[in-house]
């Protein structure tokens, strides 16, 4: 096992350099039709929603003292802030491109 991987197996983060660990995480195909596309833009806003979610439990169990460790909170709440950055960012990626394609004289 690499150093790579070892990390990986720690922390269980997820590589995202090949198109596989892509396309088995967001539950796309091997075709880049729409809804493909679209499968994975549902399942990246899931992931957002429970990331969110996640955050939000560990918030009250801190604040009602059932849990002490202030890690856990602050991990939880950089991931939820993350993912809602990335989330975003593919929107107005999207947005853009529409944009372009609408203003595109036929």
């Amino acid at each position: 096992m690499d150093n790579l991987s070892a990390l990986n197996t720690l922390y269980k983060t997820t590589p995202v350099d090949t198109d596989e660990v892509v396309r088995t995480r967001y539950g796309t195909s091997d075709d880049n039709g729409f809804a493909s596309i679209l499968a994975a833009a549902q399942n990246l806003l899931m992931e957002t929603n429970a990331a969110q979610v996640n955050a939000q439990n560990e918030e009250i169990k801190f604040a009602l003292g059932y849990a002490d460790n202030t890690h856990d909170l602050m991990i939880a709440e950089q991931k939820a802030s993350i993912a809602l950055q990335y989330t975003v960012a593919i929107r107005d990626r999207f947005l853009q491109g529409y944009n372009q394609i609408m203003n595109m004289q036929v």
